[in-house]
């Protein structure tokens, strides 16, 4: 998914994104043991997903700080 696409959604959907990508990753990790994983590059997609959630969840946050400092 985009970073854009990402943007319009509301922290707790983000939540709930992020923690379907980490059960994703748990069972695409478990395939590539078992030897049934059809396309390796899944595993690196799901794992740049975690990391735009995570980026764009930390902007927030931060943008919050910032907020309350300048108060």
């Amino acid at each position: 998914m985009r970073a854009r696409e990402l943007r319009l959604l509301t922290d707790a959907e983000l939540r709930a994104r992020l923690e379907d990508a980490y059960r994703e990753l748990f069972v695409l990790r478990q395939d590539w043991f078992m030897n049934r994983l059809q396309d390796n590059n899944r595993i690196t997609a799901t794992k740049r997903d975690i990391a735009r959630i995570k980026t764009i969840l930390r902007e927030r946050e931060l943008a919050r700080m910032m907020q309350e400092a300048t108060r």
